[in-house]
């Protein structure tokens, strides 16, 4: 099989939680979000290494069972998401890893991810990249911005684009440093790869991976997790 890695950017702040602290650190249950996002993916074998970037004040990491982690290494975060990742990729650089080698950009207020989704997005590898999506179902209005709805957008072929998201590091690399060469907003790593010509492949991906992003979130996480606990001791 391929070497595959992992880049969880884990410096933000999480504003929109009106916590105390970066929302990465708040429980679900027993646990930090983090945690329970971290060992997602470190129960999925094929990843060699999973880069976590986090911020050079967070006092919160090494507190975590998880920070001595053999499979799981640190590196600075950055003011905007994409600088973690970016930060992450030179990690995996640093180590002396081959071009070639695939990487999973996946969030961390995102804990739910399944093994399923994690194979079947691994399956995917193809030289423009892959990411995992959510095909709209509902009626999609767009406003203009006092919230009057001007039109409504035909739907077909319309994805909520999820993480992780994968492609080769040096293809990832490229694309990332380009965007910020010519000060081009990245969204996600799909969007940088878009900028660079290529066309990720879209993988339909579960429902309960969600992103943690406001207070009610946390119960709906929590909800989908103890489930997946229930599943699991069934099977």
């Amino acid at each position: 099989m391929s070497s595959l890695y992992a880049v969880v950017p884990a410096a933000g702040v999480g504003s929109r939680m009106q916590a105390d602290r970066p929302k990465q650190y708040l429980n679900i249950s027993d646990k930090t979000i983090l945690e329970h996002t971290l060992e997602r993916l470190l129960a999925f074998d094929y990843f060699e290494k999973i880069i976590v970037s986090i911020s050079a004040e967070d006092e919160y990491w090494p507190e975590l069972n998880l920070n001595n982690h053999p499979k799981i290494e640190v590196c600075s975060g950055g003011k905007e998401r994409y600088d973690s990742v970016l930060n992450g990729l030179n990690h995996l650089r640093g180590m002396g890893l081959n071009d070639n080698v695939w990487v999973m950009v996946h969030d961390a207020a995102r804990p739910c991810i399944t093994p399923a989704d994690l194979d079947a997005l691994y399956q995917s590898k193809n030289s423009h990249g892959s990411l995992l999506g959510l095909q709209v179902r509902d009626t999609m209005k767009r406003t203009d911005a006092e919230g009057n709805v001007i039109k409504t957008v035909d739907r077909n072929n319309l994805w909520h684009a999820l993480t992780p998201q994968m492609a080769t590091l040096g293809v990832l690399y490229e694309a990332i440093t380009q965007c910020l060469t010519n000060n081009v907003n990245i969204t996600d790593e799909a969007s940088a790869l878009e900028y660079i010509g290529l066309s990720p492949k879209m993988i339909s991906g579960d429902p309960s991976n969600i992103k943690v992003t406001r207070p009610d979130d946390l119960a709906l996480a929590d909800s989908y997790l103890n489930q997946a606990l229930k599943e699991s001791a069934h099977v």
